[in-house]
C-alpha cells in the first residue's frame, strides 16, 4: 500500500484505471519519450494512411478473386469469374460493384504459410497481422493460446510508431471490434512488446444501431464533464512526482508526459466529430449499406480523411446468420458449412457494396492515391469441397486452409489492374511468384516509407521488428 494520502492514493488509481491505461495508450510514436521507441527517418511515403479490412473467420479465395473454373467439380464450387474494369483481372459473379473497381485492384493470389502456420484461427492471426511465424505455443495451446506481453507487434503499430505525429488523434485506430473479445482475444492485433502505450484505440460499433460507434476511451464517465476533467487535471498536477517515481508498478513514470495527450484527447470536440457519421450525406451512407461493416469502411473513410496513418476494419460477424440453415460459420467468413448459400445471400453481397463504395469514394475525393487499402484474412478454405465437421460433400463446406490465400491491394502508390502470383490449377498451393506474411507486410511498410525497422527497446537495446520478408515491388507503379 502507499505511504501517500488516502485521497491522493484513490485519485492516482481512478485517474490510471478510467484514463491512462486507456487513453494513454493513444500517444504518437515515441512522441515524449526519449530512449525507448523513436520513429526512424525514412524515405517519402506512397501511403499517408493505411486501411486494413480483415475479414474475420478466414475467406475463400477460391470462391472470391482466384476462381478456378476449369477445375474438377469437387473443387470449383458453384461460382463463375466475371470480366471486370481491368483486363486480365477476373471476380467473383457475386462482386459485381467490385468489379467495376477492378483497375484500381492488385490482387495477390499467391500467400501461403508453407507449414510454419497451425491451420487455427490464433496463429493465422497471429502470423498475418505481424509478418512473424507463430512459435511453438501456437502449436501446443491452439485457440487457447492468449496475446502475450512479448509478442511481435501487430503492424498498425508498427507503422503508427514510425509515422510522423497527429495533432488530435490517435495513429492506430481499430473498429468495429477487439478480434475474439472477451473470451478467445485473437493474438496479434496488440503493440504486445513495443507497450501497452502503442496498442490501438478500439472502437465498439453495434449490429443494430449500426451509426453509433462508442470509444470507451474518449467516453466520460457519470457525471464527468469537460469542466470536471479540466479540474482533476490540476488536481493530478498536485501529486507528488516521488510518489509516482516510486509507483510499484513502475508505470506512471511515462504517465506524467502522456497525460496531457490523454486529457486533450479526452475532452477535444474534434476528435469526437471524428467518429460521428450523421455528418455524412444520408445518400453517401445508403451507399455504403446499412451494416456495422459498411459504417466501419465510411469511419475510416473518415478517419485517414482526418489523417490517421492506421485504422483496422475487422468485419463482425452476424449471429443471426450463425446458424447451419444460413452460414454455419459463427456469422462470418469462417465457412465450415453451407459455403456457396452464405457466400451468395450474405457475405458477398455486404463486402461487394461497402467495399467498392470505400473505394470510390476514397477516388473521388482523391485521397486513395495517398491512401492504401488492403484486404486480407488469417487463411483461406480448403480447395476440396466437404468439411468433414459440417456433413461432408452434402454440408457444402470448406475447412481452414493456410497453404494459399489471397491478399486485395489498392491505392497507396499500388497499380491497380493486376494479378500478381497464382496458385496451381486446383487452387491448393502457390504455383508463381509465392509470398509469405512477411512479404505483405512488408509491403505495407514499403507503401508507407518505412524501410527501417529498428527501434531502440527499454533496455537501450536495437531492436529488429521485422527482420524477414522483402516488399512487392512489382505492384507498385
Amino acid at each position: 500500500m502507499s505511504n501517500q494520502p488516502p485521497s491522493h492514493y484513490r485519485l492516482r488509481n481512478i485517474l490510471r484505471r478510467r484514463t491512462f491505461l486507456v487513453a494513454g495508450g493513444l500517444t504518437f510514436c515515441g512522441l515524449d519519450l526519449p530512449g525507448l521507441l523513436g520513429a526512424a527517418e525514412q524515405r517519402p511515403r506512397r501511403a499517408a494512411s493505411t486501411i486494413m479490412i480483415w475479414l474475420s473467420g478466414g475467406v475463400s479465395h477460391l470462391d472470391t478473386w482466384d476462381l478456378k473454373p476449369t477445375a474438377p467439380a469437387e473443387y470449383r464450387g458453384e461460382f463463375q469469374p466475371i470480366e471486370t474494369s481491368a483486363p486480365g483481372v477476373r471476380l467473383c459473379e457475386h462482386l459485381p460493384l467490385t468489379a467495376r473497381q477492378a483497375h484500381h485492384l492488385a490482387v495477390v493470389n499467391s500467400l501461403g504459410h508453407y507449414g510454419r502456420g497451425t491451420g487455427d484461427h490464433h496463429a493465422g492471426y497471429y502470423y498475418n497481422l505481424t509478418g512473424h511465424e507463430p512459435d511453438q505455443s501456437f502449436r501446443t495451446l491452439g485457440n487457447n493460446r492468449t496475446p502475450r506481453a512479448d509478442d511481435w507487434p501487430f503492424l498498425g503499430t508498427v507503422a503508427g510508431l514510425k509515422s510522423p505525429p497527429h495533432p488530435y488523434l490517435p495513429p492506430v485506430i481499430s473498429l468495429p471490434q477487439k478480434p475474439g473479445a472477451p473470451m478467445y482475444t485473437r493474438p496479434g492485433q496488440f503493440a504486445a512488446r513495443l507497450g501497452v502505450e502503442y496498442d490501438p484505440l478500439y472502437v465498439e460499433g453495434s449490429l443494430e444501431r449500426p451509426l453509433e460507434f462508442t470509444v470507451p476511451a474518449l467516453r466520460l464517465e457519470g457525471s464527468v464533464d469537460p469542466a470536471r476533467l479540466q479540474s482533476r487535471r490540476g488536481l493530478l498536477g498536485s501529486i507528488d512526482r516521488a510518489a509516482l517515481l516510486a509507483d510499484a508498478e513502475g508505470q506512471l513514470v511515462t504517465y506524467s508526459k502522456q497525460q496531457e495527450r490523454a486529457f486533450t484527447l479526452l475532452a477535444s470536440r474534434a476528435t469526437r466529430d471524428a467518429f460521428d457519421l450523421t455528418q455524412e450525406p444520408a445518400a453517401l451512407r445508403e451507399r455504403y449499406g446499412p451494416t456495422v461493416n459498411a459504417m466501419s469502411m465510411l469511419l475510416a473513410r473518415r478517419l485517414v480523411e482526418a489523417g490517421v496513418p492506421f485504422v483496422s476494419v475487422f468485419w463482425q460477424g452476424n449471429p443471426k446468420i450463425s446458424d447451419a440453415k444460413h452460414c454455419a460459420s459463427g456469422g462470418g467468413w469462417d465457412t465450415h458449412g453451407n459455403n456457396f448459400g452464405c457466400l451468395r445471400e450474405w457475405l458477398l453481397p455486404e463486402f461487394d457494396r461497402c467495399y467498392s463504395a470505400l473505394l470510390d469514394d476514397l477516388h473521388q475525393r482523391g485521397l486513395l492515391e495517398r491512401t492504401l487499402v488492403f484486404v486480407t484474412s488469417e487463411m483461406g478454405r480448403q480447395p476440396k469441397i466437404g468439411d468433414p465437421r459440417s456433413g461432408g460433400p452434402r454440408g457444402a463446406g470448406r475447412d481452414h486452409w493456410t497453404h494459399a490465400m489471397s491478399v486485395l491491394f489498392a491505392g497507396g502508390g499500388i497499380r491497380g489492374g493486376q494479378v500478381y502470383g497464382s496458385t496451381d490449377r486446383r487452387g491448393e498451393f502457390p504455383a508463381e511468384h509465392p509470398v509469405a506474411p512477411d512479404d505483405i507486410a512488408k509491403t505495407v511498410y514499403h507503401a508507407m516509407g518505412i524501410d527501417d525497422l529498428e527501434v531502440i527497446d527499454r533496455e537501450g537495446r536495437p531492436l529488429q521488428l521485422l527482420p524477414t520478408g522483402s516488399p512487392i515491388a512489382a505492384l507498385f507503379g
